[in-house]
């Protein structure tokens, strides 16, 4: 854990008992159900945990804000970001039952009170959110399509309501081939944390809604 708390350094107890209950809950689960690669498990914390973060660096989310997790996998990034927003409330979907069941035993594990698994498609909501988050789900043009008629319409952040994906390699086709009046900002991951060679491809990619 020495590395999120090197980033994160003003986590309160519950929120540092929480985290580090992660990696041996994902190590469980992973003999049951390949929830996450063999080789990111030894390295959760980093590529898993600390990465889900890096959406910190773009947006601070509001007590009482709605976020959707599109995608959300084993619960990332939803899950680290629940527990650091702990008055925000955080929606995790994904089309596969098994992986939402891992997601919603993490969250009983550690009690997390704010956020919730639902075995659901996107195009099945009918509730509206401030942020739709996800990491490594589909193309941007995609991801549009899916997330924006999710959005609220009132706005109460410091950036407007819009879609927050994590993303690695070559960026630049994907914002290419989007409409042009899409409004699209980048945020290299490793300028928030330069100690991590992992980092150094991936970013934080907004699309205001």
């Amino acid at each position: 854990m020495d590395v999120l708390h090197k980033y994160f350094p003003h986590l309160t107890e519950e929120q540092k008992h929480q985290f580090a209950q992660l990696p041996d809950l994902y190590e469980d689960w992973n003999d049951k159900i390949n929830v996450i690669s063999r080789k990111d498990i030894e390295n959760i914390v980093e590529r898993h945990i600390l990465h889900s973060l890096a959406i910190t660096k773009v947006v601070t989310f509001l007590p009482g804000a709605e976020v959707l997790d599109l995608g959300t996998g084993g619960g990332f990034p939803g899950i680290p970001l629940a527990i650091l927003y702990p008055e925000t409330r955080f929606t995790l979907i994904d089309g596969r039952g098994k992986k939402i069941k891992v997601v919603n035993e993490v969250i009983d594990a550690i009690d997390l009170k704010n956020a919730k698994g639902k075995h659901v498609r996107s195009e099945e909501l009918k509730h509206h959110f401030d942020f739709v988050i996800c990491r490594a789900v589909a193309s941007l043009d995609k991801l549009i399509d899916w997330s924006f008629r999710l959005l609220k319409k009132k706005e109460s952040h410091a950036i407007p309501n819009g879609l927050i994906t994590l993303k690695g390699g070559n960026i630049r086709a994907e914002i290419d081939a989007l409409p042009r009046n899409e409004y699209v900002e980048v945020y290299p991951i490793s300028k928030y944390f330069p100690d991590e060679p992992f980092f150094e491809e991936k970013c934080v990619v907004y699309v205001q809604g």
